[in-house]
């Protein structure tokens, strides 16, 4: 992956809307819309607009169904997610380090 496609993830990521669904989604096999929304006391429209945004760069995916006349989102974080992740969370750890002076 070059440097710019890097740096634009890992300012997808840094986000805190972003970084929290992306690490919620990181240790959690799934999680619907509602389950995310509590998790993260966010607006419905502020979740939407900010899980898209992840989902457009497929860092997640959401499956969307239909049950009891009731709309169902479940998303789940992809392989591309984890290593954007990974690489962001490296990239964190080294800047803590440097300024701890380690």
């Amino acid at each position: 992956m070059g440097r710019k496609a890097r740096d634009t993830l890992r300012d997808l990521i840094s986000e805190r809307t972003r970084l929290a669904i992306i690490s919620a989604l990181a240790v959690n096999p799934s999680l619907t819309f509602t389950e995310l929304k509590g998790l993260l006391d966010a607006t419905d429209g502020n979740l939407s607009v900010h899980a898209r945004k992840l989902e457009d760069a497929k860092l997640i995916q959401c499956k969307k169904s239909i049950a009891n006349r009731m709309s169902k989102s479940v998303y789940r974080i992809t392989r591309s997610g984890h290593a954007a992740l990974e690489e962001y969370l490296g990239e964190m750890e080294e800047l803590i380090r440097s300024v701890r002076g380690e």
